[in-house]
């Protein structure tokens, strides 16, 4: 990673906690390239270490550098019940000494004992989180007042709180954990000349998305980056992708540097919504072990990998070209929907 790039210096001015296993590995997936027509490579950011590892240990380094900043001893997230990131930001509390309060939001309809009990919420368990409850699922400002007041109650105790915000409003200070993504990818290219024509990765909060096509932007390198929405449709994720990235870039001082043309989101496979289980995104798994014996997710990686699948078959991502598909993690996730695979599942599969 060149010392002289912009990117890279205004980094540096942003507190940092290491917290990864990095540089994670690009494994080739020749099975399931070999399927599809393309040749795949595969991300291994579910590689990072952090309680099951997952792409949310880059953006935590940055939460908790500024929570160590400030002196915290307590952190609080929101999230969904089966949130990787609350999981995530629960190991790295306790890696760190603080306590940690998690805010547990029903996204989900009509979930199953698993989704209720194993996979992440087991995790959040055993890591000794205060778990707390939001009935609503699908408004992020309300999400993080509620967590605000919390805070404040914990203030009352003595305590020294420190809010990780998930909506809008707030900065995205953990975007910088995949601008950083991007020039340790940049390195990787260079030390092995391994080029790519195109990378496919899950858009949920925009933070890795927007991130690494940042980092991408700020290295000259003009790789597309296909973004497949796993939270909300590409209506709503093409403007928060377009504020989040004009926000990282003004993180960073490089304003204007992501065109709008730039930002490519799509939205093929993500209904019925966020966190139910399609046919493709089922296949897309159930492809995905069988060919390379990796896991992946029903809610974030299971449904890229569907969305790249689904590129290939309307020709965005064309035959031969190397594409590289970002892990993200979330296996543990698998434990807690266990009930909604099972219907998708021959008795007798191989």
């Amino acid at each position: 990673m060149p010392d002289s790039n912009p990117a890279l210096a205004a980094l540096d001015s942003y507190p940092r906690t290491p917290l990864s296993h990095c540089p994670t590995p690009i494994d080739p997936a020749p099975n399931l390239g070999r399927s599809l027509g393309i040749d795949l490579s595969i991300k291994r950011d579910d590689c990072t270490g952090l309680a099951f590892g997952g792409n949310k240990a880059r953006q935590l380094e940055y939460y908790f550098g500024e929570a160590r900043q400030r002196e915290a001893d307590t952190a609080l997230i929101t999230g969904a019940v089966q949130s990787n990131f609350v999981r995530m930001a629960a190991a790295a509390a306790r890696k760190l000494g603080m306590q940690i309060h998690i805010q547990l939001e029903e996204r989900v309809e009509n979930p199953d004992r698993n989704y209720r009990n194993s996979g992440n919420v087991l995790l959040d368990r055993l890591l000794g989180a205060h778990l707390h409850s939001f009935q609503v699922g699908e408004d992020e400002g309300a999400a993080d007042r509620a967590l605000d007041a919390l805070a404040g109650e914990l203030r009352t105790q003595g305590r020294r709180p420190y809010v990780i915000h998930l909506g809008i409003e707030h900065p995205p200070i953990g975007a910088l954990g995949y601008v950083r993504a991007a020039l340790e990818l940049h390195a990787q290219w260079l030390a092995t000349g391994q080029a790519f024509d195109a990378v496919v990765v899950a858009s949920g909060s925009g933070l890795t998305h927007g991130g690494l096509l940042t980092g991408l932007r700020a290295l000259g390198w003009q790789l597309p980056v296909h973004g497949i929405c796993v939270r909300r449709g590409a209506q709503l994720q093409l403007p928060r992708l377009q504020r989040r990235t004009r926000e990282i870039c003004e993180l960073l001082n490089l304003n204007g540097l992501v065109r709008e043309a730039d930002i490519l989101v799509h939205d093929a496979v993500l209904a019925p919504g966020y966190g139910k289980l399609n046919d493709a995104t089922f296949n897309a798994i159930h492809q995905t072990a069988t060919g390379e014996g990796l896991m992946l997710d029903p809610v974030y990686t299971g449904k890229a990998m569907a969305g790249l699948i689904e590129l290939v078959h309307c020709g965005a991502l064309q035959p031969g070209q190397k594409i590289l598909f970002m892990h993200t993690g979330g296996t543990p996730a698998l434990f807690g929907y266990q009930g909604a695979l099972e219907p998708f599942m021959a008795p007798d599969s191989d």
